[in-house]
């Protein structure tokens, strides 16, 4: 079973020196980014950046990453699926992680003054479990402060990859009903060029990372809000509730309902 820090939208998680050895390369179907505390090590994606105490590391989801040469290294862990937020106020904070995506540096120095904060915001932000408005306003705030640090101003358009100009249209469109053929037009290639790119680039096709970012969004509305399961499958792409349940349960291994009650702690009917 996937751990549910990996299953929630949001999330922040202590990384000890235990916890960060050297490992092969990572493709996630979220974004993440860690500040390091204390420590020094490497980072390795689209090139190799050092790292010492108040780094921060940006992952774009998608893209291949790993730990290098780690020494002593403690860090904070944020994580979040870019779908739920793009339509709110925190998508307009997602410039540094496209930057990077884009083959832009993927290291940001925070400035000695303001790292504690960041990381009281990274501490909060793994207290709070169960209420989506602060997660939010924590993670737009901590996206603001490494936004700051990047020098990145207002969202411009960012000329990328094929593969990660695919996956910014999917992370900002996926709820809607959009398809291969759809991500292709965006993206001004051929459908089979681009499914043949973004899978030999992430491992995942473009219908898997469609299907991910619709169940993102529909875990975060059973966690956070009362609406029917059919109703929610209805709200991120799938008319067809059997459909959306066989895709969830595939995915988080029970179904939408089981998985509701067992984040909110409630006996499953």
């Amino acid at each position: 079973m996937v751990e549910q820090f990996l299953e929630r939208p949001v999330g922040a998680q202590r990384f000890t020196p235990r916890r960060c050895g050297r490992a092969g390369l990572a493709v996630h179907t979220y974004s993440a980014m860690g500040l390091v505390l204390e420590g020094k090590g490497a980072f390795e994606q689209s090139g190799r950046f050092r790292l010492q105490p108040g780094d921060v590391y940006l992952v774009p989801a998608g893209m291949r990453h790993r730990l290098l040469e780690v020494d002593e290294l403690d860090a904070w862990g944020v994580r979040f699926n870019p779908p739920c937020f793009a339509s709110t106020d925190v998508g307009r904070l997602f410039a540094p992680f496209d930057r990077a995506r884009a083959g832009g540096s993927a290291v940001v120095s925070i400035p000695a003054a303001r790292r504690p904060f960041l990381a009281t915001l990274c501490s909060e932000l793994a207290a709070e479990t169960s209420d989506a408005i602060a997660q939010r306003s924590l993670l737009s705030l901590i996206l603001t402060e490494v936004s700051r640090a990047a020098g990145v101003g207002a969202p411009a358009h960012v000329t990328g990859s094929l593969a990660g100009d695919a996956l910014r249209f999917i992370e900002r469109n996926c709820l809607g009903p959009i398809s291969l053929a759809d991500v292709a037009k965006a993206v001004h290639r051929s459908p089979a060029h681009v499914s043949s790119v973004v899978r030999r680039s992430t491992g995942t096709s473009v219908k898997g990372w469609i299907i991910a970012g619709r169940l993102a969004e529909a875990s975060s509305r059973l966690m956070h809000s009362d609406d029917s399961v059919e109703a929610i499958a209805d709200r991120v792409g799938y008319a067809d509730p059997t459909h959306f349940i066989r895709l969830f349960r595939r995915t988080y291994g029970v179904t939408p309902a089981a998985w509701r009650s067992r984040v909110q702690g409630l006996p499953h009917p």
